[in-house]
């Protein structure tokens, strides 16, 4: 059984909050056929301690106007990896040493990925485009 359409559509939005504020690698995974807590992990990283909590606000703020509220926040206080959980979409926004020690992507390998573009990418590959 893959993702729902509410986790999806939750993921997507955070993931373009993300993308925003310049998250690197972002990613989405359904991993709803392995856990029953979750349906969507979206991993996300960034150079900076101020940069991953800006990644942060920037989801709570775009989540909270669509009506979610994260049930569970961790790692707030240092910046290095911060997790949101929203039960269907939980989201990790690491530090880019965290990304790469613990690499969560590989340890979720073996599920489908959610594509994602980037919107800013879009609209700058249209731009060189003209």
């Amino acid at each position: 059984m893959a993702a729902t359409e509410h986790a999806r559509e939750l993921a997507l939005s955070a993931a373009t909050a993300a993308a925003d504020k310049k998250a690197e690698n972002i990613v989405l995974i359904d991993v709803s056929e392995q856990l029953v807590i979750t349906d969507v992990f979206l991993l996300a990283s960034a150079p900076s301690d101020r940069q991953v909590k800006a990644i942060v606000d920037a989801i709570e703020e775009r989540l909270l106007a669509a009506g979610e509220k994260p049930i569970r926040r961790e790692g707030q206080r240092d910046g290095r990896w911060v997790l949101l959980d929203y039960a269907d979409v939980v989201v990790h926004v690491q530090r880019n040493e965290e990304r790469t020690y613990y690499e969560l992507d590989r340890l979720w390998r073996d599920c489908p990925v959610i594509p994602f573009t980037d919107p800013a990418v879009v609209a700058e590959a249209g731009d060189l485009g003209r």
